[in-house]
C-alpha cells in the first residue's frame, strides 16, 4: 500500500493559496516577501521528489504547474515520475506533452485504488481542494507542512471545514529555523 503525503507551505492561520506567485490572489508570493532565505528549511522539499513515487495534484494545480516546473531544474525530479491529476472536468487535450507520463484519476475511488497499489509515496502539492477531499475521506496518512510566520486573513486553506470526528496527528519530524519558518511532519493516526 502507497502512503499519500500532503506537502504544503502554509501561513500560521492556515491559508496556503498561491505561496510562489500564482496570479489572483492579494497576497500572491507571501512565501518570498520579508522572509529570509535559507535553504536548509526547504531541505524536505528535494527529501520528497528523492522519496516519492508519484506527483498528484488537482486539475487547477495541474494548469497552474504543468506550463513551469517541466523546465525548472528544481523540480526535476518530478518530471520523470508518474503524474496523477484527479479532475472530473480535465480531458486528455489537455495534458501537457513536456512533463511525461500523466494520468487522469476520475474519482476518490480510483486515488483509494492508486494507493493500493505497490509504489513509493503519492505526493499532493497545493491542490486546496483535492486536499480537503482527501482528508474529509480519510485518505492521506502523513503531512509535511512548511508553516511560516505569517498570517494572511483571507485565502484558500489547507484543511476542511467539514464538520466530522477529531482526527489525530502524530508528529514525527519537526525543526525551527531562524527565519521563523517551522517544519512539522505529522502521520495521520488511524
Amino acid at each position: 500500500m502507497r502512503t499519500l503525503i500532503s506537502t504544503a507551505f502554509v501561513s500560521l492561520d492556515g491559508v496556503m493559496e498561491a505561496p510562489g506567485g500564482e496570479p489572483g490572489y492579494r497576497n500572491s508570493g507571501w512565501t518570498f516577501k520579508g522572509i529570509d532565505f535559507l535553504p536548509e528549511a526547504y531541505e524536505i522539499k528535494g527529501r520528497e521528489q528523492e522519496e516519492a513515487g508519484a506527483l498528484m495534484m488537482g486539475r487547477l494545480s495541474y494548469e497552474a504547474f504543468s506550463p513551469v516546473w517541466p523546465g525548472m531544474e528544481e523540480f526535476a525530479g518530478y518530471k520523470a515520475m508518474p503524474k496523477y491529476v484527479v479532475s472530473t472536468t480535465l480531458t486528455e487535450d489537455g495534458l501537457v506533452d513536456t512533463w511525461g507520463e500523466t494520468h487522469i484519476l476520475r474519482s476518490l475511488d480510483d486515488v483509494a485504488a492508486l494507493k493500493e497499489t505497490d509504489g513509493g509515496p503519492l505526493i499532493v502539492h497545493g491542490s486546496a481542494t483535492l486536499n480537503h477531499a482527501l482528508s474529509d475521506a480519510g485518505l492521506i496518512d502523513r503531512y509535511h507542512l512548511l508553516v511560516f510566520p505569517l498570517l494572511l486573513g483571507a485565502g484558500k486553506r489547507l484543511f476542511s471545514a467539514s464538520d466530522k470526528d477529531t482526527q489525530h496527528l502524530k508528529l514525527v519530524e519537526h525543526e525551527a529555523f531562524p527565519n521563523g519558518i517551522q517544519k512539522n511532519v505529522f502521520d495521520v493516526v488511524r
